[in-house]
């Protein structure tokens, strides 16, 4: 609820992610997201100590930390104005996300490094929220050479908008190296158990095919899906993304058969979505169905696939 409210506050006060909105904005965003952290750190703990703790308690929990990672991009993209590269902040937070649901399906264990997202990654986002409130949005979007004078000598960094240099360092320092981590778990379990590595690796198709499909979508809309919806386009991608992870959980949980089969069901919708846009190249950019409309009819449609996932759950 309390990133909820964030997202909307972003929303409200900037539709596209490319206005600066009042500053009361982002210590707000701030705050919301420091008591995110903190009561989804003590529902845990405190479901530990009465013992009431449960596999469905673990796939509700993991699935709302699943969505959080879009309401929370969208309140960021706010603050730091990132417009169509908002949805590569998603990419970032969601990439580590499913590495680590990857991870905990083989080894049963899930594994945070000493310095991780949940943590200090959250920490980093909020007080960078409180500093907007004092520096202003436009910070993040004056070079980084600008911002960060100690860089100014950086050829490439120095001429790049900030908000960019931070996606680049996040890229660098956050993503490649936990991804590499869970990798390298994956492997020793399955070197163990006598496995296949590739068929480990298969698991990652369904998130590979629906970032690809999003970009292909992209890449072809006539209207900028991205730059002119981006609430939708993260909104929504990040549904299909919630139920990949939901079905890894569940599979996991509950030793299910042909998981790959029942996690591509949720990409239907691209072909759907990617036909569409084609169809503008053939009729002088005007689509069969306007990109808005399709990006509208795409969040029903995983509304509906993640009340079938909690139907699934309680069966």
């Amino acid at each position: 609820m309390f990133l909820v409210i964030s997202a909307v506050l972003g929303y409200v006060y900037s539709h596209q992610l490319d206005s600066p909105p009042p500053r009361w904005v982002h210590f707000a965003h701030g705050l919301l997201l420091f008591l995110y952290q903190t009561f989804d750190a003590v529902d845990g703990k405190q479901a530990r100590r009465t013992n009431s703790s449960s596999p469905l308690g673990e796939l509700f929990d993991h699935g709302c930390d699943a969505l959080a990672c879009a309401f929370e991009t969208m309140a960021f993209g706010s603050t730091a104005m990132c417009g169509r590269d908002s949805f590569w902040f998603w990419v970032i937070s969601a990439v580590p996300f499913y590495g680590a649901t990857w991870e905990n399906y083989f080894t049963n264990t899930l594994i945070l490094p000493v310095v991780n997202g949940p943590t200090e990654g959250l920490a980093l986002i909020y007080v960078m929220h409180f500093l907007t409130g004092f520096l202003g949005a436009q910070w993040w979007v004056q070079q980084f050479g600008q911002s960060i004078p100690i860089f100014g000598w950086v050829p490439f960094l120095n001429e790049i908008p900030t908000y960019r240099a931070v996606l680049y360092f996040m890229i660098a320092f956050a993503v490649i190296p936990t991804v590499s981590c869970n990798i390298q778990n994956v492997h020793k379990v399955v070197q163990a158990r006598k496995g296949s590595m590739l068929l480990a690796l298969a698991l990652l198709y369904p998130f590979v095919v629906l970032m690809v499909g999003v970009l292909v979508w992209d890449y072809l809309s006539p209207s900028d899906i991205m730059g002119n919806y981006p609430h939708l386009v993260i909104l929504g991608t990040e549904l299909a993304f919630g139920f990949l992870v939901g079905r890894m959980i569940l599979a996991h949980l509950c030793d299910e058969p042909k998981l790959k089969t029942n996690m591509c069901m949720s990409l239907l919708y691209l072909p759907l979505a990617i036909a569409n846009a084609l169809t503008a190249r053939l009729n002088d950019g005007v689509p069969l169905v306007d990109d808005f409309w399709g990006s509208s009819r795409l969040l029903c449609i995983h509304r509906i696939t993640l009340l079938t996932l909690c139907h699934i759950g309680n069966s």
